[in-house]
């Protein structure tokens, strides 16, 4: 069964009723009703309405248009229809069809020609429906020339409603000039402006942001003896609202009550909307509380609002909560794209980016459309964790949905690019921005300066910051905030005073943002005099320090090991009565056990729940590095169960941690348990949980004397896929572990892919191997080991030689000495001939000791 690929339009006509006049009964009654029903048709085809439903079967969609018809040739003067009747150019089109004409010509073609041929011209009763349908369609250029057409025509009759639609259509466009002009305009032509044209002026002058306009609009709308309607003051209200002066904005609702006028929906979504725009999070879901006890019941555009006040204040749950209650409840206020954009926004905060793309999803499954909003969401959703495959993903599908990437899809798709470490990338997708005239703003630019900034790229960040000036664009404190974070990255201490000296240049003034960036840069280059006295001149400028400037100096100091003077700004800190973050607990809890204070760290932890700060797992491993400090492995085990119990996910660190408490309170089984552990949760393993693991392989053969290998060849193939990122003292410690048990063939193995990984081989892992093989009575592949050596580039050392010599006298036998000795004279000869310059390496075998030194673990 196949579908119409084309099916035609279902018309549905609506016209007003009409009633049938009564019977006659006499002929001066008859003529009385004659006059009435011909005004009665009349007004019944000017204003009558076509309903038109376009439904395509095959591609599921479906519009509806309402196609008005007009005065037609029928309707308008007979002289005019005579004039028109032999010109067969002259169209009798109705105001629709007209409308779509338009819409289909350019600015720049003849709009007037097209005009002049629509004999519906001739009736002035045209003018308004025309100016209202092409309005309604939103084309600025096409609405200005039809009215400029409009007023050279004879009949052309000046109204209110015509100008009050061109007043509109401009403010819908930020064209406040142009809407004044207008309304001056029409006063000359002696058209009274009534209250909807006050009302729509008031409106442009809102949206542009001028909300002292507004309120001189009111007044003089007052001083024309003209009452204000409950639209004048939402729109006088959201004016207010929408610049940020809420407070304003409450003083114009009072006087509102206080008129007599009452407020409905649209003013309680406005004054949310107000509290929302000056940053009332918490005022506005008290004014929320006080519209629900009333008869007034909350639409979407209500809790749409409110979900966005309850995700600034952090509180997701509530937030999740209502968005529940909206899809349960779909004929009281279904969800719409505004509400699961919120929602994607939500979880991107949390982190939560597997929920943002169900979330999206959620909204396609729902018929919904997404915009370029919703696309901009989901795709800084992938950037903020630099996931820059998903996010070119993305900004590909918004080019093939038939939107136009704005300046806030270039931004995200390049802050993806600088988070994952790719500035190069970032630098093209600037340049794409570019080449198709996207104007990059200041967030661009800070952007593309983090990007190479963070990857220690301070040269290219500085030159970006010169471009931004000479585009016009000048940096803020974002901007010095970033440069200043470089030079951390970069160990570039000498840039931080300058960068300093040209924020000041420039009238930057520094926040405390801007200081804790300095700070923390010093810090982390082991200048703590320096920090120390940055943070002095904060204090004498009169800049408030935050959590973060003592999280930044409390961390910093415990990492120079200074912990008493770590614990000094704690002292300081709580003296300024400043809330500590779960930032700040966690750096003090590592500063008491860092000095083996147990008790201390234990009572900060305390503190810290019953402040109603929920620990995370910093914190948790923090208090778990402390009991490994005092090698107390049960409350080190207990508080990881604790943290599993309050749903917070342990991450590899904090693995590793418990790991070496276990191995210090001889508990090797626990360790090789959470190792399984962590196998199943799926978290990655690190070179600590690695070294722990084999450390704890080792101790449990001494311990238990129990060579259960089973636990040995799984560890190998955990480590099998990070060989290549692994420290190299760690492969040196397996290889040397298994070789000491005796496992030669599986040490060897192990070897063999750690060479196909392309590790790095250096000679302490040569030294391991030949040790073992000789102490194995492996002599072959010692002098094979040796020649793989010699094809590396690494000259083996005269101890080596010795060693295997001395084997061939002591161990070797009559029958394999000279055997030995003839394979070893022949090295030798080879190893002089390939290296004529070069002599052996004088170091003598290392101690297994020592094969970890100079390795970082």
């Amino acid at each position: 069964m196949s579908s119409t690929p084309n099916p035609s339009p279902v018309i549905l006509d609506f016209p007003q009723s009409t009633q049938s006049p009564h019977p006659k009964s006499s002929k001066p009654i008859f003529t009385t009703r004659k006059t009435l029903i011909s005004c009665k048709k009349s007004k019944i085809a000017l204003e009558e309405k076509k309903k038109v439903v376009f439904v395509d079967y095959d591609n599921g969609e479906h519009q509806v248009s309402t196609h008005v018809s007009g005065l037609r040739k029928s309707d308008i003067p007979k002289r005019y229809r005579l004039r028109v009747k032999a010109d067969r150019f002259q169209k009798d089109w109705s105001v629709s069809e007209v409308v779509e004409r338009i819409l289909k010509l350019s600015k720049w073609d003849d709009v007037e020609g097209l005009l002049n041929h629509w004999v519906g011209r001739f009736s002035r009763k045209n003018f308004p429906l025309l100016i209202r349908e092409i309005t309604q369609m939103g084309s600025l250029e096409h609405s200005v020339q039809v009215f400029r057409w409009m007023k050279n025509q004879k009949n052309f009759c000046a109204r209110n409603d015509i100008y009050n639609m061109m007043i509109r259509l401009h403010a819908r466009h930020n064209r406040v000039d142009q809407a004044r002009g207008f309304f001056f305009e029409m006063q000359k032509w002696r058209c009274k402006p009534d209250a909807e044209t006050y009302n729509a002026l008031i409106n442009a002058h809102g949206r542009a942001g001028q909300w002292r306009w507004a309120m001189n609009i009111m007044d003089d709308m007052l001083r024309a003896a003209i009452p204000p309607s409950r639209s004048t003051y939402n729109n006088l209200i959201n004016a207010c609202g929408s610049s940020g002066n809420w407070k304003e904005a409450l003083t114009v609702c009072k006087r509102m009550t206080e008129n007599g006028v009452g407020p409905d929906l649209v003013t309680h979504n406005i004054v949310l909307s107000a509290y929302k725009s000056g940053n009332q999070y918490s005022k506005a879901l008290s004014y929320f509380e006080l519209i629900k006890g009333t008869n007034i019941r909350p639409d979407t555009t209500t809790l749409n609002i409110v979900i966005y006040c309850l995700v600034k204040l952090g509180q997701y749950g509530n937030a999740l909560d209502i968005f529940n209650s909206m899809k349960e409840k779909r004929s009281e206020c279904f969800p719409d794209v505004v509400t699961f954009t919120t929602i994607i926004h939500l979880y991107s905060v949390c982190g939560q980016i597997e929920n943002c793309q169900t979330a999206f999803n959620t909204m396609l499954a729902e018929g919904l459309k997404p915009n370029i909003v919703s696309y901009n969401a989901l795709l800084g959703a992938y950037a903020s964790h630099g996931m820059h495959k998903e996010a070119l993903s993305v900004f590909n599908k918004i080019k093939k949905n038939g939107f136009r990437p704005d300046v806030v899809s270039y931004t995200s798709l390049l802050n993806a690019y600088g988070k994952s470490q790719q500035p190069k990338k970032a630098m093209e997708v600037f340049v794409l921005m570019r080449q198709n005239l996207c104007k990059p703003n200041l967030v661009t630019y800070n952007a593309l300066i983090d990007a190479y900034g963070s990857n220690g790229l301070l040269t290219e960040a500085v030159e970006f910051l010169c471009k931004m000036e000479q585009n016009g664009v000048q940096p803020n404190i974002v901007s010095i905030c970033t440069l200043l974070a470089a030079c951390g990255h970069c160990g570039q201490k000498l840039k931080i005073k300058s960068i300093l000296s040209a924020a000041d240049s420039r009238g930057i003034k520094l926040n405390a943002a801007a200081y804790n960036s300095a700070i923390g840069s010093y810090l982390s280059l082991g200048e703590y005099e320096k920090a120390l006295s940055l943070y002095r001149a904060m204090r004498t400028k009169k800049v408030k320090p935050d959590p973060v400037t003592y999280n930044v100096l409390i961390s910093g100091c415990c990492k120079l090991s200074k912990y008493g003077e770590a614990l000094a700004f704690l002292d300081e800190m709580m003296d300024l009565k400043i809330p500590l973050s779960k930032e700040v607990y966690s750096s003090v809890i590592c500063a008491y056990s860092k000095q083996g204070q147990v008790t201390e760290a234990e009572s900060m932890f305390t503190k810290m729940r019953m402040a109603g700060c929920h620990p995370d797992v910093i914190t948790y491993t923090a208090m778990i590095h402390a009991y490994d400090v005092a090698e107390n492995w049960e409350k080190a085990s207990a508080l990881f169960l604790e943290m599993e119990a309050d749903d917070v996910q342990p991450d590899s660190i904090a693995c590793s941690s418990l790991m070496r408490a276990f191995n210090k309170g001889g508990q090797p089984a626990k360790v090789l348990d959470l190792a399984e552990f962590m196998r199943v949760k799926k978290i990655p393993f690190n070179n600590s949980s690695f070294f722990e693991m084999v450390s704890a392989c080792s101790l449990y053969l001494i311990l238990f004397k129990v060579r259960d290998w089973r636990e040995i060849i799984g560890l190998i193939k955990l480590i099998e896929p990070s060989i290549s990122v692994v420290s190299i003292g760690l492969l040196n410690q397996l290889l040397h572990f298994l070789g000491k048990s005796g496992k030669i063939e599986t040490m060897m193995k192990l070897f063999y892919k750690i060479a196909a990984s392309e590790a790095e081989i250096n000679f302490h892992m040569y030294s391991v191997l030949l040790n073992n093989l000789l102490a194995a009575g492996n002599w072959r592949k010692y002098i094979e080991v040796l020649q793989w050596m010699e094809e590396a580039g690494l000259q083996p050392s005269v101890q080596m030689y010795r060693s295997l010599s001395f084997f061939a006298q002591t161990r070797g036998g009559e029958e394999y000495a000279a055997v030995i000795q003839e394979r070893l004279e022949f090295l030798k000869r080879n190893s002089r001939n390939q290296n004529p310059t070069k002599k052996p390496n004088d170091d003598s075998l290392l101690p297994a000791s020592s094969l970890l030194d100079g390795t970082e673990v």
